[in-house]
């Protein structure tokens, strides 16, 4: 290998990095800021957050456990007439994608952040299949409220959106690149690979395995629980023609038929973190990965966990600490703006002319 070729291996990623990181700076700084609105979905369904630029100026917004540098209600200002919808996670809430939200806006875009109904932060008495089935359609509803609010509509073309969505709101953005899922595909997966994807198969908060005499029990149970009722062989899909990008981050893959995602009907950009406990990336967005020809690998995270692409979360204890608390090592403040600054960067790419 040639010395020129040594200084590429060594310092290419490096320098990519840097560069990332220093774009993420300067557009933070040269940018508007962020207005907050919350408006109703269509039908009685549930809030849907608002970001969106704004010429205004005001004191920082507290929801849910953070303070956010948005200014609540303030009137909008024109942007770069696109729209981008973020799917939250399961149960998690628009809060915890605020960091994301708001490099969108400083970008131009407006971005929509639905609460998911019965998997979210205050109700999660549906996560799972039962509110994947209805995700997709719970993010086509928050483009329609949007594209129907009169202080939104005339800022915003509608025929092009973006979506993006992290774990459970990674499942949401497969389906709507045209992935297909059913839940009989994840029983066949946790029934096969129960004890190395614990957590995807029994949920983050019912059990753990110990390394101890009780694993055996659990592991038992835990089958003939999914086998129970996992048994919908139903294919589910959702297609909404106005979206045109999506990005999915740390995605739920194992219930997907992954030859459907191997040529997405959209762009379909990508983030894993080899971290992740919660989903375990070898089964889930490496796997996606490997399917997929032509996909945007936007981010791998080597020391990243599942919790590494939310803004920053208060230090949390016991299990579910373990499963989105950001692994040692983790340099977090170089490297999500870097990432949030490749999403905005693809929305860019892929949504305007």
């Amino acid at each position: 290998m040639t010395s020129r070729a040594i200084l590429r291996v060594a310092f290419l990623p490096a320098l990519r990095s840097l560069f990332w990181t220093w774009l993420a700076v300067l557009s933070a700084a040269a940018q508007a800021a962020t207005g907050l609105a919350d408006i109703q979905g269509p039908h009685g369904q549930e809030l849907v957050a608002v970001f969106y630029p704004t010429d205004s100026e005001g004191p920082p917004v507290q929801r849910w456990q953070f303070s956010l540098p948005v200014v609540q209600q303030a009137p909008p200002a024109r942007g770069n007439g696109r729209l981008v919808v973020i799917s939250h996670g399961s149960p998690s809430n628009p809060w915890v994608n605020a960091d994301l939200a708001i490099a969108l806006t400083r970008a131009g875009f407006i971005v929509a952040a639905p609460w998911h109904l019965r998997d979210n932060s205050s109700d999660s008495s549906d996560a799972g299949p039962v509110s994947w089935k209805r995700r997709p359609h719970e993010v086509s509803a928050a483009i329609d409220a949007v594209l129907a609010d009169p202080r939104f509509a005339p800022l915003l073309q509608g025929d092009r959106v973006g979506a993006y969505g992290m774990s459970a709101g990674g499942h949401t953005m497969l389906v709507l690149a045209g992935g297909r899922w059913s839940p009989a595909a994840l029983r066949d997966h946790c029934l096969a690979h129960l004890q190395e994807d614990f957590v995807t198969c029994v949920g983050p908060t019912t059990t753990s395995l110990n390394g101890d005499s009780l694993d055996g029990i659990k592991l038992s149970l835990a089958r003939w629980v999914i086998g129970w009722k996992l048994d919908d062989p139903t294919s589910y899909g959702h297609i909404d023609a106005r979206i045109a990008a999506v990005v999915a981050g740390v995605p739920h893959a194992a219930s997907f038929d992954l030859a459907t995602l191997a040529t997405p009907r959209v762009p379909l950009g990508l983030i894993t973190a080899r971290k992740d406990v919660w989903l375990v990336p070898r089964f889930h967005g490496l796997a996606v990965i490997e399917a997929c020809t032509g996909c945007d690998w936007l981010a791998d995270l080597a020391e990243g966990g599942h919790g590494a692409l939310l803004s920053p979360l208060p230090r949390r204890e016991g299990r579910i600490a373990e499963l989105v608390n950001d692994p040692v090592g983790f340099d977090r403040a170089t490297e999500v703006p870097a990432m949030n600054a490749r999403v905005v960067d693809f929305f860019k790419r892929q949504l305007m002319p």
